[in-house]
């Protein structure tokens, strides 16, 4: 395990969105921070490469984490199957060169950091477990008990993704934390990340000019539906009832 750093500055679920990543990435306290952790699902979006080469410009700064778009679409560029609904998917794994399907393959799940004021943290996409799991800040404590259940004792904090909704919560004293995401927010438009720093989660928001950003993809993206998936997830048309509402039954309670 690594020495123990100051400040870290979490990003989620890029979904190869350039222009909202680069906003929150000169974010002063991101430029700042020791390290940028960005907890998976990084390219399977419009703009795959462009990301790929941009969280690659942070250096030994960065630390990624798998995501199950991630594995996904290293399924995808070596010929196999899955079943990710969203079209750009096998689009974005035919742009991947030969060294991103090697950087997505050889991704950690999960990853963790000593943390100054937090001790040991644990980065994840839907749970330590397993990268497509599903827990929501409203699931029950028996199915966080459930999913966090692997984990020592030692670990304070659960950082997580996958399921695009910011939220800090404690979970039987544990602290447990989804920054949201860069790339495809629900509920509200532009990215959303979360700092932490001496013992405190703040989590952030990143206003973009989405009208600019969408633009921007559409010119940049050869994807043939590049504009309107932009339109789509950046300004947030899907928002955090719809998404409760849809990953609720993937958390295993009880409908009705």
């Amino acid at each position: 395990m690594s020495s123990e750093v100051g400040a870290v500055a979490v990003l989620s679920d890029i979904h190869g969105v350039l222009p909202v990543l680069d906003a929150v990435l000169a974010e002063p306290d991101v430029i700042a921070a020791d390290r940028v952790v960005v907890t998976g699902d990084h390219a399977a979006g419009p703009q795959p490469v462009a990301v790929l080469d941009r969280l690659r410009s942070l250096g030994e700064r960065a630390l990624l984490v798998r995501g199950n778009a991630d594995r996904e679409l290293v399924t995808l560029a070596r010929g196999g199957d899955t079943a990710i609904p969203d079209p750009v998917a096998p689009w974005a794994a035919a742009q991947l060169r030969p060294d991103d399907v090697a950087l997505l393959a050889g991704l950690p799940h999960p990853a963790e950091l000593t943390v100054r004021g937090f001790g040991r943290v644990v980065f994840c996409h839907g749970t330590p477990r397993d990268d497509d799991e599903v827990v929501l800040v409203d699931s029950s404590l028996e199915r966080w008990a459930e999913v966090l259940g692997e984990l020592d004792a030692s670990v304070g904090t659960v950082v997580m993704g996958h399921t695009h909704m910011p939220f800090v919560r404690l979970v039987d004293r544990r602290l447990c934390v989804n920054p949201g995401s860069v790339g495809m927010p629900y509920g509200r438009s532009g990215g959303s990340w979360a700092l932490l720093r001496d013992g405190q989660v703040e989590l952030r928001h990143t206003p973009v000019d989405v009208e600019a950003a969408v633009a921007a993809i559409a010119t940049a993206s050869t994807y043939p539906g590049a504009e309107e998936w932009a339109r789509e997830y950046l300004t947030s048309a899907n928002s955090d009832a719809d998404a409760l509402r849809a990953f609720a039954p993937r958390d295993g309670r009880v409908k009705g």
